[in-house]
């Protein structure tokens, strides 16, 4: 069995003080949903559903598997995101007292052939037109009388992570008459992660946030990457000048160098794509990837760093270096990289 391998280490503390910060921006009115999907975005959900509990107001997943998941962590509330496809999801969601959108028309018909104790939201295409209900189907599944003043009435901003585009002023119009057509009864939720820090003053009954808990993508707060993503050196080697190195030779040493061969690649996560030059830290210093990444390894140049040896560990993104910095140096989002973390990494919640 393997134990020397790459890791991910999650300090659920630092996703404590992230979402401190954000509610401070916030109405105090407002409760704070947090979106777990996708395994937590990579942080490992069942440890930070149960360490991160007592923070919130509830959360948010988008498949059942992990509905059913937060449900054996916490009695908190739980919202399906994307709703119920089946009777028998309508029974589980209703087994475990799980909330559920609503985005369509075929939802709201198996909706209306059950009993509706189940929480529900009701989601409105304000323009980004993915998913969402338009004004007219609304209408009618307001006159069916299933919408109460305990739903919610919710949408999803396309553009809130850039404030001067006009997108958002039509959306946030075409939410506003939505929430006039069902009389101003229901509860309100408008805000992603974007939309409360860029529009804080529409953070309403509910707000929804995931990337910014984790530490992600926005650099006008204080918010702290929750994850190191690090893994073991395990060959030093010394090249000469003109000598090319990794799977094509893209990089070719422009002087005698040293470099070191890190323990993971792109089957742990780190992406293929990922060019020359992006920073990682060694024993809190910098170093940079030197050639292609492979399935297993992947290269970085040490030449200036005296003090490497076999066994010390290479971060490639951690509270010291963000996240947001390997992303943008590679035309990535912070999103896809906490993601895309496989199943051979070893996590560890603290």
């Amino acid at each position: 069995m393997t134990t020397f391998s790459a890791e991910l280490i999650v300090d659920s503390s630092k996703i404590i003080s992230n979402i401190s910060q954000l509610k401070s921006i916030i109405s105090s009115e407002s409760k704070f949903m947090f979106i777990v999907k996708s395994n937590a975005y990579g942080h490992g959900l069942n440890e930070i559903v149960r360490k991160l509990e007592s923070y919130v107001d509830a959360f948010g997943v988008v498949r059942m598997e992990e509905a059913i998941l937060v449900r054996k962590a916490t009695s908190k509330p739980i919202l399906l995101m994307q709703g119920i496809y089946t009777e028998h999801e309508i029974n589980i969601a209703r087994e475990n007292n799980i909330q559920v959108v609503i985005h369509n028309m075929s939802q709201f018909e198996l909706i209306g052939k059950n009993d509706n104790e189940l929480g529900l939201w009701v989601k409105i295409n304000t323009g980004m037109n993915r998913l969402g209900l338009s004004q007219e189907d609304l209408k009618v599944v307001y006159e069916k009388g299933i919408i109460s003043s305990d739903s919610v009435l919710m949408t999803h901003m396309a553009c809130a992570d850039d404030p001067d585009d006009l997108m958002n002023k039509m959306q946030i119009n075409n939410f506003e008459k939505a929430f006039n057509l069902v009389e101003r009864k229901t509860k309100r939720s408008i805000s992603n992660s974007a939309c409360l820090i860029n529009f804080p003053e529409l953070s309403f009954d509910w707000i929804r946030s995931g990337i910014a808990a984790y530490g992600g993508e926005f650099k006008d707060l204080n918010l702290q990457t929750a994850m190191t993503f690090r893994a073991p050196i395990i060959s030093i080697r010394n090249i000469r000048k003109g000598d090319r190195v990794g799977y094509g030779g893209r990089k070719k040493a422009s002087k005698d160098m040293k470099i070191a061969i890190v323990y993971a690649g792109y089957a742990e996560g780190i992406p293929q794509t990922a060019t020359d030059g992006t920073k990682v830290l060694v024993n809190d210093r910098q170093a940079e990837i030197f050639g292609r990444v492979s399935m297993d390894l992947v290269s970085i140049d040490v030449t200036d760093l005296p003090e490497v040896s076999e066994n010390d560990f290479v971060s490639f993104w951690s509270e010291d270096l963000p996240i947001n910095e390997f992303s943008n140096k590679n035309e990535l989002i912070s999103y896809e990289l906490m993601t895309r973390i496989s199943s051979r990494v070893k996590v560890k919640v603290i």
